[in-house]
């Protein structure tokens, strides 16, 4: 039995609980996740058909990935920590990156998505599959 994954923001304004396991975990290299974290990547747990209950209002913005999916970014509008992402098109996946976990140590990168649009100092472990692009399912 699995148990939830839960988590927030950095002042505690918007929580939230995840019942099931993540599809996948991934670190993303592509240039809106770049901008979005502040580095070289940004990590996901993506969580499709979940059991998801979030408590506090999210301030939204929407992006365009590198691939032309509409991203929609959920952030706290106290603190402004990034909280979790949907995609208007796609609205079973909900992701949420380890850092707003309360146990961050939950995250394992399953493989590493649009290496393409990364940078050589963007350390990433050797053992763990790495894509151009997104890969297809």
């Amino acid at each position: 039995m699995s148990t939830s994954y839960t988590g927030g923001c950095a002042c505690g304004a918007i929580r939230y609980e995840i019942s099931g396991e993540p599809a996948v975990m991934v670190d993303c290299q592509c240039r809106q996740c770049q901008r979005d974290s502040g580095t070289g990547h940004q990590s996901h747990l993506t969580f499709v058909a979940a059991q998801i209950k979030v408590e506090g209002e999210a301030s939204h913005w929407q992006t365009i990935g590198d691939g032309g999916t509409v991203k929609q970014r959920a952030f706290c509008p106290t603190c402004g920590s990034p909280v979790y992402l949907t995609f208007p098109a796609m609205p079973d996946v909900f992701i949420v990156t380890p850092a707003s976990l309360d146990d961050p140590g939950r995250y394992r990168p399953q493989l590493v998505s649009w290496t393409d649009a990364g940078h050589a100092w963007d350390y990433l472990d050797p053992e763990v599959p790495k894509f151009e692009k997104m890969p297809t399912a």
